[in-house]
């Protein structure tokens, strides 16, 4: 991943405003949209597709297909909350995961809020989509949505060696924690406010018309080549 973020520009949640960062030219816009749980099979299969490297960053270790088939079928949408790029053809090309907890579940965090629970994120993307900031598009997202849902505290775990969550972590201006080669990494969230909410609660609706778009692309396509008899 090459993820890149604009120091002069603070992320959504972050002391200084609600300012949102001005994106680099992209070759498409990037949509981040809240993953539903009926789309349980494109996460897993995201993540059965990323290469041993990629889940090694992600994951702490090379796991195997099975780890990774338990973990997207133990996903729980009612507890967390997952984001999701995806392409013209509906694949997800990344994916962000934002898992709620009981402060006291990480003591590492326990002297550094006061609210009931803090929020764990993590992220992967697709080499499709890389370079073009995609990564960086869903912390932001997260740290809303935090901000939002009342959690003043937005952690990440990760290998000191995973280069683009180390530099979404700095620029976004977390304090890092490095212990035997793992990093972690928190921020502190501004309070929701009006404009945070609105915020979300266009970015949540511009991305599910971008994704019915593409949907509904996608299904007269298939209706043209089923008339036509064309295949690909």
């Amino acid at each position: 991943m090459g993820e890149g973020v604009n120091p002069k520009q603070p992320l959504p949640g972050m002391p200084g405003g609600d300012s949102v960062q001005v994106a680099a030219p992209q070759r498409f816009a990037v949509r981040v949209k809240e993953v539903p749980e009926r789309d349980r099979r494109r996460l897993l299969m995201h993540f059965l597709a990323l290469g041993e490297s990629d889940r090694l960053l992600r994951f702490g270790s090379v796991v195997p297909d099975e780890f990774i088939t338990r973990y997207v079928q133990h996903l729980d949408f009612g507890r967390d909350t997952v984001f999701g790029v995806y392409d013209v053809n509906l694949r997800l090309v990344a994916v962000g995961h934002l898992a709620f907890a009981p402060r006291e579940a990480l003591p590492v965090l326990s002297d550094t809020t006061v609210k009931e629970r803090i929020a764990e994120f993590g992220v992967s993307v697709s080499e499709s989509a890389r370079g073009m900031g995609v990564g960086t598009k869903l912390f932001e997202r997260a740290a809303m949505h935090c901000r939002n849902a009342d959690v003043d505290t937005l952690y990440m775990h990760c290998l000191a060696s995973n280069q683009a969550m180390m530099h979404i972590a700095r620029k976004a201006g977390m304090e890092i924690r490095r212990d035997h080669g793992d990093a972690d990494s928190y921020l502190r969230l501004l309070p929701a406010s009006p404009a945070s909410v609105l915020q979300e609660a266009v970015e949540e609706q511009v991305a599910s018309l971008d994704y019915t778009i593409k949907a509904n692309a996608k299904a007269a396509v298939k209706i043209f080549n089923s008339i036509t008899g064309y295949k690909h």
